[in-house]
């Protein structure tokens, strides 16, 4: 397997994956699945600032993992939310884990402060897997999304990467693995 920061072209590829997302599940609250052309700019406009990455297996994406502005305002520029998306044949093999927290070793050595994880509740597997990556829950917010014709709440989880800088260093000055 092996990790690589995203390009445009694999749009139609990462459609693929983030499919199952919006059509079966509250993983993501997005109801329409996205253009390739939405998706191309999203991976463009994201990969400015913050690692965007994929897996692949045998030349193949089997999952990818992004990170991007927790809020717009300019004092939470140390801030970051983090996304994940595993191939469904992939998911409870490592996948996961491997991505997310080279993706997080990234974001800390870009010298962000704080990583959040937005999670529909209760996603007991979600929660166990981001608290074992050193995630805390921090709270939960009752009825926050509508779909497949019900409410459902999400849970906010946060990882302290590094308190100290001052300074976030550009995405093209960091390596995949250090």
């Amino acid at each position: 397997m092996e990790i690589r920061f995203a390009c445009k072209e694999d749009a139609k590829r990462l459609i693929e994956i983030y499919t199952y997302y919006v059509t079966d599940t509250t993983v993501t609250f997005e109801i329409d699945i996205p253009t390739v052309e939405d998706f191309e700019n999203r991976i463009i406009q994201i990969s400015k600032k913050y690692p965007y990455l994929v897996m692949e297996e045998d030349g193949e994406i089997i999952g990818y993992a992004y990170a991007g502005a927790f809020k717009g305002r300019k004092a939470y520029d140390w801030s970051v939310e983090l996304s994940i998306y595993i191939d469904r044949p992939y998911q409870q093999k490592g996948v996961g884990r491997v991505l997310y927290t080279t993706l997080i070793d990234m974001l800390t050595r870009q010298g962000f402060a704080m990583a959040y994880a937005c999670l529909t509740y209760p996603n007991p597997a979600s929660e166990a897997f981001h608290q074992s990556l050193g995630f805390d829950m921090i709270g939960i917010f009752h009825r926050s999304g509508y779909k497949f014709n019900k409410w459902v709440d999400t849970c906010w989880l946060e990882k302290s990467l590094n308190t100290q800088n001052k300074e976030i260093k550009s995405i093209s000055k960091i390596k995949i693995k250090d």
